[in-house]
């Protein structure tokens, strides 16, 4: 055999067995990317009073996968609790379904994935969900507290805004207006007092000027009786 011969022959070796190689890691990666019943969890917990049951899909391929839920009865399936549709990733995509379980209930929850019409997946979560064996519990409603005068009123201390004793309160506008009042009626003279005493002081003074005035006519009277007389004399 010539030496072309030879070297195109040992070429088409090396390329068959890289063509075989890179064929079985394609393989080897779309197994691993492919979706299967693993890649599927579910648990029962609670979001406040109410139960949940949720279902993660950790299919790193991210195909489609139906999920439905079902509550079991002695190995029967009583009613469909809900049926949603999830994509899955690497990190895990979850979908919730709000259901009251009960504690002790079992559940069993399909998973159908579907691609290029090939059914990838089409079964149960193995070993179906068993809830826990406490139910949620309902939340404790926050009474209102009480003021801070009714609990101290409660407890026997006084509050802060405790009215201060009768004998302490300051006068009101009604009061303090009263007494005010009061000493100016008692020093301010009215009206009637007023034109009383005027009354009584020209009463009082009417004798004092009439006797005054009869004093002056007696004296203007004797003058003039001594003036004619003097004047009489003075003519003899």
């Amino acid at each position: 055999m010539s030496l072309s011969r030879r070297t195109a022959a040992r070429s088409a070796r090396i390329l068959g067995v890289t063509a075989a190689s890179a064929a079985l890691a394609f393989s080897a990666a779309g197994t691993a990317l492919a979706c299967e019943i693993g890649d599927f969890s579910a648990a029962a917990g609670c979001d406040g009073s109410k139960g949940v049951i949720t279902v993660t899909d950790k299919d790193a391929s991210g195909v489609p996968a139906v999920v439905t839920v079902f509550l079991e009865n002695n190995g029967a399936d009583l009613r469909q609790v809900g049926e949603q549709t999830v994509e899955g990733s690497k990190k895990g995509t979850t979908v919730t379904f709000a259901e009251n379980w009960e504690p002790n209930a079992v559940y069993r929850i399909h998973i159908k994935a579907v691609k290029n019409e090939k059914v990838l997946v089409d079964a149960d979560i193995a070993g179906n969900l068993t809830t826990p064996a406490e139910a949620c519990k309902a939340e404790e409603s926050s009474s209102p507290s009480a003021s801070p005068s009714e609990s101290e009123s409660e407890s026997g201390t006084p509050s802060e805004s405790a009215s201060t004793p009768a004998d302490t309160e300051s006068p009101s506008p009604s009061d303090s207006s009263g007494d005010s009042a009061a000493p100016s009626a008692s020093n301010a003279p009215s009206p009637a007092a007023q034109e009383s005493n005027l009354a009584e002081t020209g009463a009082s003074n009417t004798g004092l000027i009439a006797g005054i005035a009869a004093v002056l006519v007696v004296i203007g009277g004797g003058a003039v009786f001594f003036g004619l007389r003097r004047r009489g004399s003075d003519n003899r």
